[in-house]
């Protein structure tokens, strides 16, 4: 019951709120009803299409992306669906032509202004102290309990009322002592692969070949799950649990989008701490630096330098991102420029970023992945098979590399592709991705599973930078 006070009370000042707010601007209380009626679908849309997509309803963090969306559609808007997008703009295009066609602006009596706000405070209010405590930070065991409008509301004051933890407070948890001399130790490449999983374990139908290069790297190295706190987006909170060390649940409701408030202020990294060692820190990625704010962030993280779309304005594409075998020739590049103390190469690749629906598979590319083609209907297992074995050629060119040197390959997914078609023909629950751990010169095959978190410091031991733990 007193969820549910608190979900009704929520739900009333919110409302009140933004009517209140529109009605001071367009003077037009029919218009302002409608509007408010209106907008409130539209977020129920993308939710919904989130919901599909994602397996998570919107949070508060993601109304932050509402400007990305607007530079980079391609990545947002397919999921939603032209249908959505269709329904939600006839609908907001009709209410505003219905109301300034009908209805003539008029003054709001004092009274009614002064009630309705006093009213919708109070809701506010009373919903908020009923609501204190009561979410989970499970998005849709909240949603479920409390209501889309209700959670997001309450997921933004407990943002700000969160402390930014840094690595420093007592109970945090810090890297490990660096065993080696201060600037020795072996390169270390760490390829955070966009969408990487083995397929095989999906659809049993898939070649056996599809990921040939990585099935030799794991005969010579550590491999295994990786348990990952994303299905099919959300690449920064992956990427930056396996940067932190940092279980995302410590995070609190920064574990939704760790770089919107969290990083800013800077925070002890596997970079920093390998920057304090003597090590050089790049990251590459091939796409604008300021999505998530990384270009921000970054430097705040330990990373040196940061190449970012604008170091690959000639390269090759694969589909309609920059391919995987241009970005393996700027790793290469910049280990073989680098001369005196060992590098860190953190690599976020894009080839294999969806919506795959957006692209086509050719005959061809059936006969060449599967040993049994799919079902009808689910070509985007196909595309992604095509740009799976791009991340495959990279991991070929990066060993050979690093078999010249003493180098450490750390190879991972950040989430399984975003394919909700082919999930859900194939029965398919498994969020966690896969990952390897290669040193140069091989040694017997070991499998483990892991969480992305625990990843950077088991990188620090396979490269004989710490010390194993027992």
């Amino acid at each position: 019951m007193r969820r549910f006070a608190a979900a009704a009370a929520l739900h009333g000042g919110l409302y009140a709120a933004a009517f209140l707010a529109l009605l001071a601007l367009l003077r037009r209380p029919v218009l302002a009803a409608g509007a408010v009626l209106a907008l409130h679908g539209l977020v129920l849309i993308v939710s919904s299409a989130k919901q599909r997509v994602l397996r998570e309803p919107l949070v508060f963090a993601d109304l932050g992306l509402f400007t990305q969306a607007l530079r980079h559609p391609r990545l947002y808007l397919p999921y939603l669906g032209l249908g959505r997008a269709a329904l939600a703009s006839a609908a907001l295009a009709g209410v505003l032509a219905a109301a300034l066609w009908l209805e003539d602006a008029a003054a709001v009596p004092q009274v009614a202004w002064w009630a309705l706000t006093g009213a919708g405070l109070a809701l506010l209010a009373s919903g908020t102290w009923l609501g204190r405590g009561s979410v989970s930070l499970d998005p849709v065991t909240d949603v479920r309990r409390l209501g889309l409008l209700s959670t997001l509301w309450l997921y933004w004051l407990a943002e700000r009322g969160s402390p930014q933890k840094t690595w420093s407070d007592p109970g945090s948890p810090g890297w490990p002592a660096i065993v080696a001399p201060r600037g020795v130790g072996p390169d270390l490449v760490v390829v955070q692969s966009e969408s990487f999983f083995d397929p095989r374990r999906l659809y049993p139908g898939v070649a056996a070949d599809v990921l040939a290069p990585y099935d030799a790297l794991c005969a010579q190295g550590e491999s295994g799950r990786l348990a990952v706190p994303v299905w099919g987006a959300y690449t920064m909170r992956t990427e930056f649990a396996f940067l932190s060390g940092i279980a995302p649940a410590r995070l609190g409701v920064h574990r939704f989008n760790p770089y919107r408030r969290f990083a800013r202020a800077g925070v002890a990294t596997l970079a920093s701490h390998l920057r304090e060692h003597g090590y050089r820190t790049l990251c590459i990625h091939p796409y604008p630096g300021s999505f998530f704010g990384r270009d921000r962030i970054f430097p705040r993280l330990g990373f040196e330098r940061f190449l970012d779309i604008e170091a690959f304005a000639a390269a090759p594409r694969s589909g309609p991102y920059v391919a995987d075998g241009a970005v393996t020739a700027k790793i290469l590049e910049a280990l073989r420029e680098s001369g005196g103390p060992p590098s860190l190469v953190f690599v976020i690749t894009m080839e294999n970023h969806g919506p795959l629906h957006l692209e086509r598979a050719g005959e061809q590319d059936a006969r060449r992945l599967y040993r049994e083609p799919p079902p009808r209907g689910l070509e985007d297992l196909t595309v992604y098979l095509r740009h799976l074995q791009n991340a495959g050629r990279m991991l070929t060119g990066l060993a050979a590399e690093l078999a010249r040197r003493e180098g450490v390959l750390c190879f991972y997914g950040d989430h399984v592709p975003g394919m909700p078609r082919v999930y859900a023909a194939l029965g398919y629950e498994d969020s966690r991705t896969d990952y390897l751990l290669w040193r140069s010169g091989g040694g017997a095959p070991r499998r483990a599973d892991l969480a992305v978190e625990a990843l950077g410091l088991r990188l620090l031991e396979v490269a004989g930078l710490a010390t194993p733990r027992a």
